[in-house]
């Protein structure tokens, strides 16, 4: 349980502090200046009680208050306050309560911090906002009348340690199958539910590939902690208070496909930038991948042809069809097991029936483009390589794809021997 104690104490503290006007160069000469001020204020304060609430007061004024303990927790993935009155915690991929001495007045100070410096606005006539901690953590706010019980808080942190494949249950000929994969240049989708661990497989995949190749990341709220060299990250930038200066994922994949990638990464494909990353895909940027919320591999090509349309290049279905085929050759579906743990369901490659034309033919959107004879493909479908059975991923399909790049390791067929 965490209790930080003395609010009304800490809160007159903090205002004659800031009263004063006087600045701080550092944490120690912060301390030394709350001091006085807190012993001035209660000054038959016992020791450890004294040293407890200075601890909170200098988390106050230069961090985030009541949340810098569990923020300090390395085992707390994921805070969730529902208001002031009620506060949880994941740790080890289950929720918990935890006790905090929190107000509405005090939460809302807290998110203004944060959104302060990045010249962000949350008021009533604009509730919600997204928002980036300095360590990488990604903040969520709702505000009333839109959150019923009081201001909303979610934060959810990164994992800065490496994640293997093996932390998600991928073992074996699995875990070869897909190392083979990323080094051939597939093009990978991974999917999965909120908070499944798509964007940390995402980055366990990665770590197969050559590290000598430039990547470029392209994301909502840079979350991906690869760990790399050759590593060029962006991230897309909301509109100001004004309404202004805004650039969404979609220009930022037009931007990335001018900086010679070797790899395209999209770390959530969630509106129109599915066409730009399907039309990149098919113009020789081999081995991308991004991730996708969907129930599973084969739900996974329906959600995508929707997000491709949304983008209102008017392109037909058909002709979606046809480009996801040629576009994207293998999808990986994570998920939360039933005790918390995140882990591979299911890997399913990328099939279809041949058709006699491409599905109408052009490119989406563009001037007609002639598609090579093995990859006219009218109609996707999904043929599952490995699927979890119990504690372990099981073969249960041949991969039919070759490798798209000609230098890459070859396939070894005992991996799929069922």
């Amino acid at each position: 349980m965490n209790r930080l104690p003395d609010l009304p104490l800490r809160d007159t503290v903090r205002r004659r502090f800031a009263e004063s006007g006087v600045g701080a160069a550092d944490l120690h000469d912060l301390r030394h200046q709350l001091t006085p001020l807190l012993h001035a204020e209660a000054p038959l304060l016992s020791g450890e009680r004294f040293d407890h609430t200075l601890t909170a007061l200098v988390a106050d004024v230069t961090g985030l208050g009541p949340l810098e303990p569990l923020l300090a927790d390395p085992n707390v993935s994921e805070i969730l306050v529902n208001g002031p009155q009620s506060c949880y915690v994941e740790r080890a991929g289950r929720l918990e309560a935890v006790t905090l001495e929190l107000d509405a007045d005090t939460l809302l100070r807290i998110i203004e911090r944060v959104l302060a410096p990045l010249g962000l606005r949350l008021d009533r006539s604009a509730p919600i906002v997204d928002a980036r901690l300095p360590d990488g953590a990604r903040l969520h706010a709702v505000l009333p009348p839109l959150a019923i019980d009081g201001p909303y808080l979610s934060i959810r942190r990164f994992r800065i340690r490496p994640v293997s494949l093996a932390e998600f249950g991928v073992a074996g000929a699995a875990e070869s199958f897909l190392a083979w994969a990323v080094r051939s240049g597939w093009n990978l989708l991974v999917s999965g539910g909120t908070s499944s661990g798509k964007t940390t497989l995402l980055a366990s995949l990665l770590r197969c590939a050559d590290p000598g190749e430039r990547i470029v990341t392209i994301e909502e709220t840079a979350e991906l902690q690869l760990g790399m060299g050759h590593v060029v990250r962006l991230e897309a930038r909301p509109p100001n208070a004004e309404g202004a200066g805004g650039v969404d994922v979609r220009t930022l994949v037009r931007a990335a496909l001018r900086m010679r990638p070797d790899r395209v990464i999209v770390g959530e494909v969630r509106g129109g930038e599915a066409f730009d990353l399907v039309q990149a895909l098919n113009t020789g940027h081999d081995g991308s991948l991004g991730t996708l919320h969907a129930n599973g591999v084969g739900e996974t090509l329906a959600r995508l042809e929707s997000l491709v349309l949304l983008a209102g290049t008017g392109a037909e279905p058909s002709t979606v069809r046809s480009h996801i085929a040629t576009a994207v050759d293998a999808v990986v579906h994570v998920r939360r097991g039933s005790a918390g743990q995140r882990e591979v369901s299911a890997i399913g490659e990328l099939a279809a029936a041949s058709s006699s034309s491409a599905g109408g033919g052009g490119s989406l959107g563009g001037p007609h483009q002639q598609v090579a004879d093995d990859r006219s493909l009218h109609r996707a479908a999904m043929t599952t390589l490995f699927e979890r059975r119990g504690p372990a991923l099981v073969a249960v399909g041949s991969p039919t794809r070759p490798p798209r790049r000609p230098d890459g390791p070859d396939l070894d067929p005992r991996w799929f021997r069922c």
